[in-house]
C-alpha cells in the first residue's frame, strides 16, 4: 500500500474516534480566527508586538493565536477586537447541513 493510502486509513480511524470531529472543528475555527486577526493586524500595518501591546497580551500569545495554536476565550477575542478597532460579534447561525 502507498503512503497516501496509509494516511487516509489512519485519518478515517482517527476521525471515527469519540470527540475527533469536534476537536477537528475547534481547530478549524481557531485557525480561521487566527487568520482573520492576522489580516486585520497587517491591514493596520502592525507587528505582532504592537498588537500584543494594544491588547494587553504577549507577542508569543498573539503568534500562537494567529497560527491557530490556541482556542481563544471570548475575553481574548474581545481584547483583540477592541485593540484592532473592531466590534466582536458572536452569533448562532443555522447549520449548513440542517434538515
Amino acid at each position: 500500500m502507498n503512503d497516501r493510502g496509509d494516511w487516509n486509513e489512519f485519518r478515517e480511524r482517527r476521525m471515527a474516534e469519540l470527540g475527533a470531529a469536534e476537536a477537528y472543528e475547534a481547530a478549524r475555527i481557531a485557525f480561521e480566527l487566527g487568520q482573520t486577526v492576522r489580516q486585520l493586524r497587517e491591514q493596520n500595518g502592525w507587528s505582532q508586538t504592537q498588537l500584543a501591546r494594544a491588547a494587553g497580551m504577549t507577542q508569543s500569545a498573539v503568534a500562537r493565536f494567529e497560527a491557530g495554536g490556541t482556542v481563544p476565550t471570548l475575553a481574548v477575542l474581545e481584547r483583540l477586537a477592541r485593540a484592532l478597532g473592531m466590534k466582536l460579534d458572536v452569533r448562532f447561525a443555522p447549520a449548513a447541513d440542517a434538515a
